[in-house]
């Protein structure tokens, strides 16, 4: 298998976390993403949406969309990460979409301004969009933490979606958002940067915006 990359795609991070953990011989293609090479026709016929990640099976065929990917690779393992019983497997999904849908691209818009557009020359931060963006992450944050309250992790057991919630949980204390007030929170994200699958993911991304 081949999984086409970008190092610091957060969709892309939160695959190679799983891949880590699972300890999967998979060849890592790195793609750059201000290049314009994953909008011409070779990588589109890989995804037509022109982004990484994508994973190539043996057969040529592709699957792409992050959570697609790492829901497909630890069923293929038979991991508890993604357990087989239904309702267990809702649970890991129900915070998957929430992740998707509402965490990600909330924190994800913080770091941007504050983090990224100085960094790589992409223009003034704006505050007014920041405020609102600090604001809802603030909200999440807390329903994070209730549903974390009595658990050490979000389905119960390990599981994808604590994979994917820590990867954007690590980039908010650079973009200015710290854990304080969220005791569950804060343990269950000491308890996931111990991995080595999550450190070793992550910590070029804090290293480069220390």
């Amino acid at each position: 298998m081949k999984l086409y990359n970008a190092p610091m795609s957060p969709n892309a991070i939160r695959v190679r976390a799983l891949i880590d953990e699972l300890g999967l011989d998979v060849e890592i293609v790195d793609k750059d993403m201000r290049s314009g090479e994953m909008k011409e026709p070779g990588f589109l016929a890989l995804n037509p949406n022109g982004k990484v990640p994508v994973l190539e099976l043996d057969d040529g065929s592709t699957i792409w969309e992050s959570r697609a990917i790492m829901a497909y690779l630890a069923a293929v393992e038979g991991s508890p990460l993604y357990p087989a019983d239904p309702r267990a497997r809702a649970e890991v999904d129900q915070w998957q979409y929430w992740h998707a849908v509402h965490f990600a691209p909330t924190a994800q818009a913080v770091f941007f301004e504050r983090r990224l557009k100085p960094k790589f020359g992409m223009g003034e931060p704006d505050e007014s969009k920041i405020e609102k963006q600090v604001a809802d992450t603030e909200h999440l944050l807390d329903v994070l933490e209730e549903g974390l309250t009595g658990k050490d992790y979000v389905a119960g057991e390990l599981s994808l979606a604590d994979l994917s919630l820590a990867c954007t949980i690590a980039t908010l204390a650079p973009a200015g958002i710290l854990l304080a007030g969220h005791p569950a929170l804060e343990a269950w994200h000491l308890r996931l940067m111990e991995r080595a699958s999550v450190q070793k993911e992550i910590a070029p991304v804090l290293e480069l915006f220390a």
